[in-house]
């Protein structure tokens, strides 16, 4: 078997249209075959990967099929989390230009989200992800710089993972889609974001770690 019929669990996810997750799972369950590798990772046999679906199967559907946009999503999940309880002190108190700068780094955070639940393959799908973490790494900084605790930046997340959820499993039900294509969307969303979260919390350790360098330095010519 050439070295091409082996794939990583991403380019394997993205194959066939289910979540890392769920390979994760078949894997575990011994229904496809996969063989680890001397550093941890998962390497796939493309031909059992394919024959694990259904023949009807539709795949995971995109954004476009349930009627979303990566803004129409954005924008919802904004208004939802407005109105369901109100912000954070600290949030709420930023300065007009470093809200601006909050706002389009969670916009960017959504596109590269939305766009990594409809690449094509494995590597546009990590070079989507990798978008997402450097959105999320400048969000945490920027919460960092303008004293917003670690606490309620990751808390605000957390209260846009539950609407971004929200609104594709009510898409999904809008649109009729079967269970077994909406839990794999569902749990390709949750894969990524849960992915995303420690990038959030570095740019925020990152960012306190800098402001305090500078009095570290001076500390031993004050004694």
């Amino acid at each position: 078997m050439s070295s091409g019929d082996w794939l990583t669990i991403h380019e394997a996810s993205a194959l066939v249209g289910v979540s890392p997750a769920t390979l994760r799972r078949w894997c575990d369950a011994g229904d496809v075959r996969a063989f680890t590798t001397p550093g941890g990772h998962r390497r796939f046999d493309r031909a059992a990967v394919i024959g694990m679906l259904p023949a009807a199967s539709r795949g995971r559907p995109t954004l476009a099929s349930l009627g979303e946009t990566a803004d129409s999503i954005a924008r919802v999940c904004r208004l939802d989390i407005r109105g369901s309880v109100p912000f954070p002190g600290s949030i709420e108190a930023l300065a007009p230009s470093a809200r601006v700068a909050f706002r389009d780094c969670g916009r960017q955070l959504v596109c590269a989200l939305a766009g990594y639940l409809d690449s094509p393959s494995g590597i546009e799908a990590e070079r989507r992800l990798a978008s997402a973490e450097q959105a999320a790494i400048q969000q945490g900084r920027i919460a960092a710089r303008h004293g917003v605790a670690i606490g309620d930046t990751v808390g605000l997340f957390l209260r846009f993972r539950a609407q971004f959820l929200h609104r594709l499993g009510a898409a999904a039900r809008r649109k009729g889609v079967d269970a077994t294509n909406a839990t794999s969307l569902l749990e390709s969303a949750i894969d990524a974001i849960d992915r995303v979260v420690p990038a959030l919390i570095a740019g925020h350790q990152d960012e306190i770690g800098a402001s305090c360098r500078p009095n570290e330095l001076r500390s031993p010519s004050s004694r």
